[in-house]
């Protein structure tokens, strides 16, 4: 069974779906990617029985003919992060103004260019006021290199991504999450194609996640949808 899976739920399938494959008997086959670039690669014909995006790509599929209606079902949901190289200072972030004074300090930022935080933090720095100030220290890697790795290997001093994606990269440090007030929670949700060849599999693969993957969210950076 083919599926489509995003980064930010990466860390919670890789721990569920040898489990999934044994009690089954179903081979899983995952794709990762961040979510848009997942909808490409369903919009350009890539095989796939279930898909695991951002609720909102999951509703535009919908809306598009690409995802079933009512098969979307949420499985968690996580905030945006700060993190730093490991053994580094932990700047302080608790709230707008901190997080803006930390961030002017910073010699490098970085962010992804696509997905949710991708999308959302130039938002945070117009809010604050310093995106002028910030564009020089921006750092954005290529599409499937995780921020984290940029800031492990001190490409960049501070590493903005969902908390979830975050936390199992080695070598860097999770400071904490946005201020509240400027905090986006993206909801992961899954959704079956219209072209899906084993709907049902997909099915089980949807019900045995949101049951077994309640207590390994937590830990994950994640919570309950």
């Amino acid at each position: 069974m083919n599926v489509l899976c995003t980064n930010g739920l990466k860390t919670v399938m890789l721990d569920l779906a040898p489990a999934f494959e044994r009690t089954s008997g179903t081979k899983l086959a995952i794709t990762w990617g961040s979510a848009a670039g997942l909808v490409k690669e369903l919009e350009a014909g890539a095989a796939a029985d279930l898909v695991i995006l951002t609720a909102e790509a999951i509703d535009d599929l919908i809306k598009r003919g690409k995802v079933v209606a009512g098969s979307r079902v949420d499985l968690a949901r996580s905030g945006i992060g700060i993190a730093v190289r490991k053994g580094a200072n932990k700047p302080d972030i608790g709230s707008p103004d901190a997080l803006k004074q930390t961030l002017l300090a910073a010699k490098s930022v970085a962010h992804s260019k696509t997905g949710m935080s991708g999308i959302y933090f130039p938002t945070v720095l117009a809010r604050l006021g310093i995106t002028d100030a910030m564009q020089s220290k921006i750092v954005m890697p290529e599409p499937g290199t995780p921020v984290g790795d940029v800031v492990a290997k001190g490409e960049a001093e501070i590493g903005v991504q969902q908390i979830s994606e975050l936390l199992p990269v080695a070598g860097v440090e999770v400071v904490g999450p946005l201020p509240a007030t400027l905090q986006k929670i993206t909801t992961f949700s899954a959704g079956i194609p219209s072209a899906a060849k084993e709907p049902d599999a997909a099915k089980a693969l949807v019900t045995f996640v949101a049951k077994e993957a309640r207590p390994l969210l937590g830990p994950k950076g994640l919570e309950p949808a």
